[in-house]
């Protein structure tokens, strides 16, 4: 049985450059048993490590219905994920996990679904979002909202193309400073009400991204009608060990990294004032 606690040596396969500081990184492992055996749920996370420099947690972007690799888009914003940004196809890191709760799936299905994404925020919900799109016909309409700061820094520009094809679907993207032939809307993520409609009536919204733009995407769901159970959210926390033993993740009784990172919004309001920013 595969320990939790060990991290697993995984090889680079392919490196795709989504902006100028973020790399998705496809890695197979090094050990067949344990690549058969790495069983995951959409919007669980991994602890990447470097031996020698260091570890941290980072979300598993790639898709459970997708067997035979793991992807992690990764942006360069410390030692660690330096270091990893140096890393060509054929070298390795080390994986272990999986940990963490998952996005809803069987209850979601029959819904019509909104995603709801800003800058790195979007790695996340593309587990699900794939998923979602491998089973198309067992979900409702699906609207895909994604705002980044420049249209460099817009991550899977190719998937949100494919995405915006498949039918019953919509892929809006805005960006706060727009380049020459920027064709898309200009402004923060929350400017797309003005763009789109966005109703609640048998409806999930799924949201990631820097605490402050959930923030107000929250303040326009609660407009539009949602429900706090009807939010589903991520935190960001530092999950250093992953098995809610550190203690750094810690919420009034909650820990980050075995109870989360999703919750629902009325789950968050139940945590501790000071904590919620939301």
């Amino acid at each position: 049985m595969k320990n939790e606690y060990i991290p697993y040596k995984a090889v680079i396969s392919s490196i795709q450059k989504e902006s100028f500081d973020t790399n998705t990184y496809k890695v197979v492992f090094d050990d067949e048993k344990i690549g058969n055996s790495f069983d995951y749920k959409q919007g669980q996370f991994a602890e990447i490590s470097l031996l020698g420099i260091g570890e941290a947690p980072i979300s598993i972007t790639s898709t459970p219905s997708r067997k035979g690799f793991l992807e992690f888009s990764i942006r360069a914003a410390g030692n660690l994920t330096d270091k990893i940004h140096e890393l060509k196809v054929g070298d390795s890191l080390f994986v272990r996990g999986p940990y963490g709760n998952s996005f809803p799936y069987d209850e979601i299905k029959g819904k019509n679904l909104y995603f709801i994404a800003g800058g790195i925020g979007l790695p996340p919900l593309r587990s699900l979002i794939n998923m979602v799109m491998d089973n198309r016909k067992d979900f409702g309409h699906v609207k895909i909202l994604y705002g980044a700061k420049t249209p460099d820094e817009v991550c899977f520009k190719g998937e949100l193309a494919e995405w915006k094809k498949v039918p019953d679907s919509e892929v809006w993207i805005t960006v706060d400073k727009p380049c020459d032939g920027w064709g898309c809307s200009v402004g923060v993520v929350t400017e797309l009400w003005k763009e789109t409609e966005v109703h609640s009536e048998n409806a999930v919204a799924f949201v990631c991204g820097p605490p402050i733009m959930i923030k107000f995407v929250l303040m326009e769901l609660e407009k539009s009608g949602f429900k706090d159970r009807d939010i589903v959210m991520t935190l960001e926390r530092y999950m250093k060990c992953g098995v809610g033993k550190c203690g750094h993740c810690n919420i009034g009784e909650k820990f980050v990294c075995i109870d989360g990172p999703v919750f629902t919004r009325h789950e968050v309001k139940a945590m501790p004032r000071q904590e919620n920013v939301f």
